[in-house]
């Protein structure tokens, strides 16, 4: 399956007011693996940026005034992103925007050439009562943030990416990440009568450690890994 991780910075918080997309990054994933492609854009929103939004992200009316307006990658955009499933962190609020923009050119909303699935809901669902910002779920699934000192679209993706894959391992199919590594090359391979034993190595001992940390952590004290007699 197609999808695309998708995220924007604004010039405030409301389109009805008139705000305007000033930043929009996709990520492509196919399957479970990023491929490369990634459409990103800074836009010159034709209005000022409000000042608090400014010191979220950084970006300012000096930045954007030589970058192209919306209407001159809307067609690329769209091209990009048709016929996927597009991953939005509070997906209603950058959905809201991009069609404001697209209505302003006369186009039809997102929901008309793209499914969209809100990765905050996912992440309520899956921890309710816990914060999901962007930046909690980094730190609950080990995702490195500490560049993200301010917002900005295309590192947010990237770090949606991630973190979606995370919380997701698992979910779909149960040959995730094995496709090129040891039991893919055995599954070929003549058995010789003999058991074949394949011990973690080093790193992989680390990342179940600090696995179970997490679990420990978000079970209050119930990973049955690190207290197997109360199972």
């Amino acid at each position: 399956m197609r999808r695309i991780v998708l995220d924007t910075e604004t010039t405030g918080l409301e389109p009805e007011a008139g705000h305007r997309v000033i930043e929009l990054a996709c990520l492509e994933l196919q399957g479970r693996r990023l491929t490369g492609r990634h459409f990103h854009r800074y836009v010159n929103p034709e209005r000022a940026i409000d000042a608090a939004a400014s010191q979220v992200h950084g970006l300012t009316d000096e930045d954007l005034a030589d970058k192209p307006r919306f209407a001159d990658i809307a067609d690329e955009f769209v091209e990009f992103v048709e016929g996927a499933e597009l991953l939005i962190h509070n997906a209603p609020f950058d959905v809201a925007f991009l069609d404001a923009e697209l209505a302003l050119l006369g186009r039809p909303p997102l929901a008309t050439f793209c499914a969209v699935s809100d990765t905050l809901a996912m992440a309520r669902e899956l921890h309710p009562g816990k914060k999901n910002s962007l930046d909690a779920l980094c730190e609950r699934y080990a995702v490195d943030h500490s560049r993200r000192t301010l917002h900005g679209a295309l590192l947010d993706a990237q770090l949606l990416a991630d973190v979606w894959l995370a919380m997701t391992r698992g979910q779909e199919t149960l040959d995730i990440g094995i496709a090129a590594g040891p039991a893919a090359a055995l599954a070929g391979a003549p058995r010789a009568g003999r058991l074949v034993v394949l011990r973690a190595s080093e790193a992989e001992r680390a990342r179940h450690a600090a696995l179970c940390e997490r679990i420990e952590r978000d079970s209050r004290g119930k990973c049955l890994w690190l207290h197997p007699a109360t199972a």
